[in-house]
């Protein structure tokens, strides 16, 4: 397993910076993050409609793929409409909540049209908007990182907010392997300890403290970090927030009985398994961008 996840991930770190680079040379609109984040949607939604085909839910990924890449698009919005301009989060996540307030709405009017029996509609309902807020608001919402503190340095945002959570997940494996004893979850997650959770906490605010303090001379205009307390609880919030992310898919797959969300790559699982973390602490960390930057 530990073999398999190096491998994979001296593969996938390299790959995704190469990507990063060269949407930032390619201007404002970012549009290899865009066509990227449009397949990590159908993805998405396509794992968790197959993780959800169990007792009465019925999950249909046709509509719930169309409606998290209808989110994702509407995150792009702005800058599909003025290319020339740069993108404002705020108005992306205007565009973003009204794509959600829609998919409700057909999503409603989908199972009043499908009704044949009591006892799975409801059901049913429940898992399609799950799938569409997890495949496609969440991670419409954590691609306008993009954008912060400025189109120019947007990926030194969103690359923190990845190294921490990254960084939290390898010290948490680490002390876990080495000193963990007593389980965290044992139901929920039997691998997880509370020396993982130290590993998570430390790991979080070093790799937070490491890439917010040197990392800005590889970006223009070389943000500066933040006082140190707002370094530090940044790194501490977004780490906690990528723990509880990847509890939170593990909900999901010992609920329906399962070990992975897929089998798409060996040493991880399926793309969830891969996202999960990233996916639940890019609003926690969009939310420290907008309203207290830990860089400047």
């Amino acid at each position: 397993m530990l073999r398999w996840r190096l491998l994979m991930s001296a593969i996938l770190i390299p790959l995704v910076c190469v990507l990063f680079r060269t949407d930032l040379q390619l201007g404002p609109p970012a549009w290899i993050l865009f066509a990227l984040c449009l397949l990590i949607a159908a993805r998405s939604a396509w794992e968790f409609s197959d993780l959800l085909k169990t007792r009465s839910f019925q999950p249909c990924f046709p509509l719930t793929g169309s409606l998290s890449i209808l989110i994702v698009a509407a995150a792009w919005l702005p800058a599909l409409l003025h290319p020339g301009q740069n993108p404002n989060p705020a108005t992306a996540l205007t565009g973003i909540a009204a794509a959600m307030i829609g998919s409700f709405l057909v999503l409603l009017a989908h199972e009043a049209w499908q009704f044949q029996q009591p006892g799975h509609s409801m059901e049913t309902l429940g898992t399609n908007l799950v799938t569409v807020l997890y495949a496609g608001a969440l991670l419409a919402v954590t691609a306008q990182l993009r954008w912060c503190p400025s189109p120019e340095n947007g990926y030194f945002a969103l690359a923190s907010m990845i190294i921490c959570v990254k960084a939290g997940d390898t010290c948490a494996y680490t002390f876990g392997r080495l000193w963990g004893k007593r389980k965290m979850a044992p139901r929920l997650s039997p691998g997880k300890t509370w020396m993982g959770l130290v590993g998570a906490i430390v790991g979080s605010i070093a790799g937070s403290w490491l890439w917010l303090t040197f990392a800005g001379t590889l970006f223009l205009h070389s943000p500066k970090p933040g006082s140190l307390p707002v370094v530090l609880l940044y790194g501490l919030t977004t780490g906690l927030a990528g723990l509880v992310g990847d509890l939170v898919e593990s909900l999901v797959k010992r609920d329906v009985g399962r070990k992975d969300s897929a089998a798409l790559m060996p040493g991880f699982g399926g793309l969830l398994d891969l996202v999960d973390s990233p996916l639940y602490a890019g609003p926690v960390a969009l939310a420290w961008w907008i309203l207290l930057p830990p860089a400047s």
